[in-house]
């Protein structure tokens, strides 16, 4: 009886082991990997009260890189241009002027999806891009008001 009490200790040690090994590893890679592409194309995280003021100031275009059910579920910020897809919109759609102001949102904190979008923007050219890294959700969790998502 001994034996098995140590024997289902040391699977329960094992097991707790691996399991933090597994997600401190494949949780710190993607916090590591979006900071790092998104510093290799210049792209800058911008807070929620920050995008407010540009979205007073019309200081800048706000682009959400949301998938349709996002957006119903949602909302948008208001005056967002809508991306079709966040990975191959077209450049048309971004500003003629490379030195204005763009930022990108998608779902929240654990969405990659404007990440992909402002890299593209920046490898287009584009010199200020920037990603609102809490997403509808933290806009709408500070207060912030939201548009409905068009009907598609």
């Amino acid at each position: 009886m001994a034996n098995r009490t140590v024997n289902w200790a040391l699977i329960g040690v094992f097991g707790a082991a691996l399991t933090m090994a597994c997600h401190s590893t494949s949780s710190s890679n993607q916090e590591q990997a979006a900071p790092a592409a998104a510093e290799a194309k210049n792209v800058a995280e911008v807070s929620v009260a920050q995008v407010a003021s540009f979205s007073k100031d019309k200081s800048a275009t706000i682009f959400d890189a949301n998938d349709a059910d996002t957006r119903q579920k949602y909302g948008v910020v208001p005056g967002a241009v809508l991306l079709a897809d966040h990975k191959s919109y077209p450049l048309s759609v971004l500003p003629a002027n490379k030195s204005e102001k763009l930022v990108f949102y998608c779902g929240g904190t654990k969405c990659r999806a404007s990440d992909a979008a402002a890299a593209r923007a920046a490898s287009a050219g584009y010199q200020d891009v920037s990603v609102m890294r809490d997403g509808i959700r933290g806009w709408k969790d500070a207060g912030m008001p939201t548009s409905a998502a068009p009907q598609s």
